[in-house]
C-alpha cells in the first residue's frame, strides 16, 4: 500500500520546491499535494513579472474569484468579464494570500480594459476603478493576514479612488502587516489609517518623485514601528528624503539594511546622516543620472565613520570621490563579506585598495584589470563568488578564464560575467580548455556559471558548439549550474 506522508512534511518539503513549474505539476498528484501547492502560489499572486504573464487570463481568474454579491454588481453595472469556468472554485484562493499589490491590480486591469468598449453608464474611469476596488475588497476582506503591501501613486493609480484602508475586516488582515512598499505622495489619510493598524513593519520602501514633503501622518507611521529592520529610499525627478531623516532617528538601533535610491535626480542627496545608523550590516547606494553630476557630495562625512556590524557594501564609483571610497573601506572594509564597486571610472588602485582591507570576502563585484584579479584572488582567500563586468579595453573572456581555473582560492565556486556593449570572442577550444583546468584543481567543487547580457549582446551560449560543451561538463559534474539572464541594452525603448 503506497505511504502518503502528513501534510506538515509535505509542507515542509514544497516550501523548498517554491518554483511555478514545480509546484505546477504538484497540482495533479492528489487532492492534499493540489492544495498545498494553490496556497505557495497563491501567497504572492503577483509573484511573477507582468511581461512574463497573461494579463488577460489574471483578470479572468480575479474576476472568478469574486463573491457573488461583487460579481452581481459589476453585471448591474454592464461590466461583464469573462471567467475560466462557471464551476465554482475548488478552494478559497484570496484566503492564501500574504502579498497585496494595489499597482499591479491596477496595471492589469487598465491595460486589459483599455480597448474593450463601454457597455454601462460608467465612464471608463469609473468602470475600472469598480472592478480594482471589487479585488482589493475581496483580498483585503478573505485574505488572513497580508504580510507584505505594494502602494505606489503612479500613472496607474488614483489614490484617492482607492479606499481599501476602511474595508471591513482591514484592521485583521494589515494588523501583522511586516513589508510595505509605498509613495510619499499617497494621501495623507492613507498613512493615518494604516499608523492605527499597522505597528510591526520591519521593511519599508518609500518612493519619492517631485516632492521633498512628507505628511506628519507618514512621520507618525514611521515613528511608530517597533522594529524597523530594513529601509530603502528612492528618488526621483526631484524627489527628497531630507524630510524624513528626522523621523527615522528613532530606528538608529534596530535599522540594519539600508538602501539610497537616486534615478534621473538633478538634486544633491544627502548620506551623511547614514552614521547616525551604527548597526548597519547592509549599505547599497546606487543612481543613474544623466545630470552628469555627482549626487552624493557629503559621502566624505562618512569615509572615517566605523560601522563594527557592516558585511555588505554596494556603491557605485561615480557617485563620490574615489579617496572617499578607499578611506571607508580602510575603517570598514575587514568585515566585509560581500563588496560591489562598479562604474565607468574604473580605478585599479581602489582594487588593490580593496586586496588590502577586505580580506574576508565572500562576493564581490567589479571591474577588473587582469594583473588586479589575480591580487584580489591572492589576497582573498574566502572568495566563493565574483561578478565580472566585461569591458572590452580591461579584460578578455579567455584571460578571465585561465585566471579563475589557475588563481581562484578553493572556496571559490561561482562565476558572473556580465556583459555590457561588447560581443563575445571566445572560442569553444578555450571554453573547454577552461574546463579541463577547473577540473584539475586542488578544490573539486562544482562550478556555477552565470551569464547577464542585453538582449542585442551575443555571450558564449548564443553558439550551440559552446553548449554542447556546457552540456558535456555538466554531465560529467564538473558544471553544478549554468543560467543566463537577458536585460534590455540601454539603447533600447
Amino acid at each position: 500500500m503506497p505511504c502518503q506522508l502528513p501534510a506538515d512534511c509535505l509542507n515542509e518539503i514544497f516550501e523548498y520546491l517554491d518554483d511555478k513549474k514545480t509546484l505546477h505539476s504538484l497540482l495533479f498528484v492528489n487532492r492534499l499535494c493540489c492544495k498545498i501547492s494553490i496556497r505557495i502560489l497563491w501567497r504572492n499572486f503577483w509573484k511573477y513579472r507582468i511581461v512574463d504573464i497573461d494579463l488577460g487570463r489574471c483578470l479572468n481568474i480575479l474576476v472568478a474569484c469574486l463573491p457573488n454579491e461583487s460579481k452581481e454588481l459589476l453585471l448591474k453595472n454592464g461590466i461583464f468579464i469573462s471567467t475560466p469556468t462557471s464551476k465554482p472554485s475548488l478552494f478559497n484562493y484570496p484566503a492564501f494570500c500574504k502579498v497585496l499589490s494595489i499597482n499591479k491590480i491596477c496595471l492589469i486591469v487598465n491595460d486589459v480594459l483599455e480597448k474593450i468598449p463601454i457597455t454601462s453608464l460608467l465612464s471608463k474611469k469609473d468602470r475600472n476603478y469598480l472592478i480594482i476596488n471589487e479585488i482589493i475588497k475581496m483580498f483585503i476582506t478573505q485574505s488572513y493576514s497580508l504580510k507584505e503591501l505594494t502602494f505606489y501613486n503612479d500613472t496607474y493609480v488614483i489614490p484617492n479612488e482607492i479606499s481599501f484602508i476602511c474595508f471591513s475586516g482591514a484592521i485583521d488582515c494589515l494588523a501583522d502587516l511586516s513589508e510595505l512598499h509605498c509613495s510619499s505622495r499617497l494621501p495623507s489619510e492613507f498613512f493615518y489609517q494604516l499608523s492605527k493598524i499597522c505597528h510591526n513593519i520591519h521593511s519599508l520602501s518609500i518612493y519619492m518623485k517631485y516632492n521633498n514633503y512628507f505628511p506628519n501622518e507618514f512621520k507618525e507611521l514611521i515613528s511608530l514601528q517597533n522594529n524597523l529592520k530594513n529601509l530603502k529610499l528612492s528618488t526621483t525627478h526631484r524627489g527628497d528624503w531630507t524630510d524624513i531623516i528626522p523621523a527615522l532617528t528613532k530606528h538608529s538601533n534596530t535599522l540594519t539594511k539600508l538602501h539610497l535610491n537616486s534615478t534621473y535626480n538633478n538634486r544633491t542627496l544627502p548620506v551623511s546622516f547614514v552614521a547616525l545608523f551604527s548597526n548597519l550590516q547592509e549599505i547599497k547606494i546606487s543612481f543613474t543620472s544623466t545630470f552628469g553630476k555627482i549626487q552624493f557630495r557629503d559621502f566624505g562625512k562618512l569615509q572615517y565613520v566605523t560601522f563594527p556590524k557592516l558585511q555588505y557594501l554596494s556603491i557605485p564609483i561615480e557617485c563620490t570621490m574615489l579617496v572617499y571610497i578607499k578611506n571607508f573601506l580602510e575603517n570598514n572594509g575587514k568585515n566585509l563579506k560581500g563588496l560591489c564597486i562598479v562604474g565607468l571610472d574604473h580605478d585599479r588602485f581602489l582594487n588593490l585598495s580593496i586586496a588590502k582591507f577586505c580580506p574576508i570576502l565572500e562576493n564581490f563585484s567589479t571591474v577588473f584589470e587582469l594583473d588586479t584579479l589575480k591580487t584580489i584572488f591572492n589576497s582573498c582567500q574566502y572568495l566563493e563568488r565574483i561578478e565580472i563586468f566585461y569591458e572590452e579595453h580591461f579584460l578578455g573572456e579567455k584571460e578571465v578564464l585561465e585566471t579563475v581555473a589557475r588563481h581562484s582560492p578553493k572556496y571559490f565556486c561561482e562565476l558572473t560575467t556580465i556583459y555590457n556593449k561588447s560581443h563575445t570572442k571566445l572560442l569553444p577550444e578555450d571554453l573547454e580548455s577552461f574546463f579541463i583546468s577547473w577540473k584539475s584543481r586542488a578544490s573539486k567543487k562544482s562550478l556555477i556559471l552565470i551569464i547577464i547580457r542585453p538582449f542585442c549582446i551575443d555571450s558564449l551560449e548564443t553558439n550551440e558548439e559552446n553548449m554542447e560543451i556546457i552540456r558535456k561538463y555538466k554531465n560529467l559534474g564538473i558544471i553544478k549550474k549554468f543560467e543566463t539572464k537577458i536585460r534590455e541594452c540601454e539603447d533600447e525603448d
